[in-house]
């Protein structure tokens, strides 16, 4: 199971190196190994890298599309951001660690939906955010 058997993205901007679990339409859990090659560490920041917070909660949304588009009710369709509420940045992440990645789907219509997600590195606590998607029509639809 990987992340571009679900998702359209692929690199360099696919986030979710490993998918641990998946129960379609409701969860899934991943993560991210950051190798330090990412070429966002060179200027974020030089001499001291470090994740960007964005693609922390970018990270988590492509883990939320992955439960979304891993439920047969939405083959064909694609997410898309409608909203980051509540998001929290606890902890620096920086080249080398493994940003492990949990996300909870809440409501869900055939438009929209919501879910939960954090990411944590060796059970500390780096990102928490309320993402809100609307679903629209998939590439090549």
């Amino acid at each position: 199971m990987r992340a571009d058997d679900y998702l359209p993205h692929r690199p360099p901007f696919l986030f979710v190196s490993e998918l641990r679990s998946v129960d379609p339409g409701k969860s899934a859990a991943g993560s991210w190994v950051l190798t330090g090659s990412e070429e966002f560490f060179a200027g974020h920041f030089p001499g001291r890298p470090t994740l960007p917070g964005v693609l922390m909660v970018e990270a988590l949304a492509q883990l939320g599309g992955i439960a979304v588009l891993a439920d047969d009710r939405f083959a064909g369709r694609l997410p898309l951001f409608g909203g980051i509420e509540r998001a929290r940045f606890r902890r620096q992440v920086v080249p080398g660690e493994v940003l492990d990645l949990e996300v909870s789907l809440g409501r869900l219509s055939a438009r929209a939906g919501k879910g939960t997600g954090r990411a944590t590195v060796g059970g500390e606590l780096a990102c928490e955010a309320e993402l809100l998607f609307v679903l629209v029509d998939g590439i090549g639809s």
